[in-house]
């Protein structure tokens, strides 16, 4: 493990379509204490012909160390080298001749809020970005993070901002809010809170994110 870099160089597990013969490709991040094969596992779930599925591993199987609601600078180095995960991943796959329109970032609790920074500090059209159970990053009206995202448009990229109603490690406000920044940013936000889901996935926003991907592949 690199100090500075403690996710370079980790595995990245593929299911579905080999990516030079994919139609769209999909990048999926696990939670804490998870693994990439644990999230891949939402490729089965969602069932789509011609979608490359990618999942890296974190260093230790945890992307952050710190909660998500402290400040940005507390969750360094790591962050910026979980960034740099999905950032030379999804630079891959247009590489590989699949648009940022058909390519898709989404994880679940951690890997959640991964995928909603990195879609905060990379707005433009993408096929979708599938926040399951999980926020963004930093403080209330944190002035460093905002001043990491930069102005831009998702020209109506689906978002799946999706959440327990409780959920015991995410709060309503939280994540009312970072449908918000998204909705700030011209993306076409699903907001769901379901009741007594808890901590997982639910059934609804796993159907949202199959109809995000069937719409960019029509």
């Amino acid at each position: 493990m690199e100090p500075g870099n403690p996710h370079h160089g980790q595995p990245v597990l593929h299911a579905g379509e080999e990516l030079p013969r994919a139609r769209a490709a999909v990048i999926l991040l696990h939670g804490r204490g998870a693994s990439a094969e644990d999230i891949l596992g939402l490729s089965d779930a969602i069932e789509l012909s011609g979608v490359a599925w990618l999942a890296p591993e974190a260093a230790g199987r945890v992307w952050l160390p710190r909660h998500f609601f402290e400040p940005i600078s507390d969750n360094e180095p790591w962050l910026s080298s979980a960034l740099s995960v999905v950032h030379e991943l999804a630079s891959a796959i247009e590489q590989a001749g699949i648009p940022a329109a058909r390519t898709f970032v989404g994880g679940f609790s951690q890997g959640a809020c991964l995928s909603a920074e990195y879609a905060l500090r990379h707005p433009r059209r993408w096929g979708g970005i599938f926040v399951l159970s999980g926020v963004s990053l930093g403080p209330v009206d944190d002035p460093a993070a905002a001043s990491l995202r930069p102005d831009g448009s998702f020209e109506r990229t689906p978002v799946v901002v999706s959440c327990g109603d409780p959920d015991p490690y995410f709060d309503v406000p939280s994540v009312r809010r970072t449908a918000a920044q998204f909705r700030a940013r011209g993306a076409d936000v699903r907001e769901l809170l379901v009741p007594g889901l808890g901590h997982q996935v639910s059934d609804e926003s796993l159907e949202m994110c199959r109809s995000a991907i069937e719409a960019a592949l029509a």
